[in-house]
């Protein structure tokens, strides 16, 4: 037996249990650090807030994000942890201060923890701040170094830090506490959210201002003598003022968030949402709300669409209404009363079908089909009109005769194509009030149909008419999605 065969088994358990312990080194880590709820969070498609939903455990806690704006990051490092970079996960001359002055003091009066221990920490909840929980906190840390890059690291503490209240991560706390994004705080708000996480209960409205504004200027001090910003912009900063009460979130569309939030809870999601329109329209249902609401009409919802790539621009999905008359629901996507909508329908079928040109003669007289005997809005007859005319004036008889024509059965199949989900009922139930308001269907069906017809007919203006096969699509909120069109046919 060679010399290396008897030594390996003299040490064999020692070797044996050294490849265990790195067995369970490299396990220790969770590959999941945090799993706590985040908000469904919804932006426009220029990445601006458009609203909220607050996480299932009641923390406004958004979504983790890799993103950590410069000013906060230059902030947090100086006042946590300065040699954030070049440390392995701990600091041995922090720990070995903070031992000596806790030892002196019988308690815990000073931290040695590094930024990479506290995101450790962090993802341990309602562990004792023991010695032996510091020695655990210390290896995983240093597992944490060995398998994340230091940014990703910086960016698992800025998501998931306390910052005082119900408010979790830099990005809740920067809309809660000054209303805006984290990219646009100043020096002094970003220096105030960056020693929150080590006392964050001196946030609370109207109390501890002194101190949290004594704090917040020290490192502010401190970036000046460092030479982090000039003396100009500390004392700019060291004039602003603290925040005062959490800001509400903004809901500027409040029905879309409701309608993400259940396809994508707790996630962030950048929607097409144009914010300027939606904010215009916002504006034009609640002028008209204010009046219509004279005469107890209370719901309203408007959905506008991109015809050319069908991505939503604008969704409202009910006037600023109060509970009583039911604000919180959706309504685009409620079936009600189809009206005269469909008859622009009838009419392309009729004129792709061959049935009818614009300026065939429709009669507009007094007709009774069986017990049914449709009329027109004002009441009156015009006799013979062309189809064109009878459809621009939305004429109830002429279009009930045309359906007739057209074959109601036919027509049904038509509008099944479509994809109209509230149309539930075979032809024989809706009858020829079918193309008068006798079927229901939502707005967000109706929508795309409507942009679909619009579609089909720039395509054939622009291509000689030649058309996408899959004009008749769903349409997206999702900014990141594009619609597959199909192939063009003849």
């Amino acid at each position: 037996m060679g010399k290396i065969d008897r030594h390996i088994k003299k040490y064999k358990v020692n070797y044996l249990s050294i490849v265990l312990l790195l067995i369970a080194y490299y396990f220790c880590l969770p590959k999941q650090l945090f799993k706590d709820p985040t908000a469904t969070v919804i932006t426009s498609s220029n990445n601006d807030l458009l609203g909220a939903q607050i996480a299932k455990d009641g923390q406004w806690r958004f979504p983790h994000n890799d993103s950590i704006p410069e000013k906060f990051k230059t902030c947090i490092l100086h006042f946590e942890d300065e040699y954030f970079y070049k440390h392995p996960g701990f600091n041995p001359v922090s720990i070995a201060k903070a031992l000596r002055d806790n030892l002196k003091s019988g308690g815990v009066k000073r931290g040695g923890s590094t930024l990479t221990q506290q995101v450790i920490r962090l993802s341990r909840k309602g562990q004792n701040r023991s010695y032996v929980e510091k020695l655990k906190e210390l290896i995983l840390a240093t597992r944490l170094e060995l398998r994340e890059s230091k940014d990703k690291i910086l960016a698992y503490y800025s998501s998931n830090a306390p910052f005082g209240g119900n408010v979790v991560g830099l990005d809740a706390a920067s809309w809660r506490y000054f209303n805006r994004n984290a990219n646009d705080l100043s020096w002094a708000e970003s220096a105030t959210l960056a020693v929150l996480p080590n006392a964050p209960s001196l946030i609370y409205p109207g109390k501890n201002q002194e101190r949290l504004l004594k704090k917040r200027n020290r490192l502010l001090k401190k970036l000046l003598s460092n030479a982090i910003i000039d003396s100009l912009t500390y004392n700019l900063a060291i004039i602003e003022g603290l925040p005062q009460k959490p800001y509400p979130l903004p809901q500027i569309a409040p029905h879309l968030l409701q309608k993400v939030s259940k396809s994508h809870y707790g996630q962030f999601v950048k929607t097409s949402i144009n914010k300027p329109l939606q904010e215009q329209v916002n504006h034009i249902v609640k002028a008209h709300y204010n009046q219509l609401s004279q005469n107890e009409i209370y719901n309203a919802a408007v959905l506008v669409l991109d015809v050319k790539n069908r991505h939503v621009l604008a969704y409202v999905g009910n006037t600023p209404t109060d509970k009583t008359h039911q604000n919180e629901v959706d309504i685009i996507d409620k079936p009600r009363s189809t009206g005269s909508i469909l008859k622009p329908f009838l009419y392309a079928a009729m004129l792709d079908s061959g049935d009818l040109l614009p300026h065939t003669l429709v009669a507009d007289v007094p007709t009774q089909f069986g017990n049914y005997n449709p009329e027109n809005y004002n009441k009156t007859y015009d006799g013979a009109v062309p189809a064109s005319r009878a459809l621009s004036r939305s004429l109830n008889v002429p279009a009930v005769r045309m359906l007739q024509q057209f074959g109601l059965d036919r027509y049904h199949h038509y509008l099944k194509q479509l994809r109209l989900k509230d149309l539930k009922y075979p032809a024989s139930h809706y009858g020829l009030s079918l193309v008068l308001g006798g079927a229901e269907s939502n707005l967000w069906d109706l929508c795309k149909s409507y942009a679909a017809l619009s579609s089909t007919l720039n395509h054939f203006s622009e291509t000689s008419s030649e058309y996408f096969e899959n004009e008749f699509t769903e349409p997206t909120f999702l900014a990141s999605e594009v619609i597959d069109f199909g192939q063009k046919n003849d």
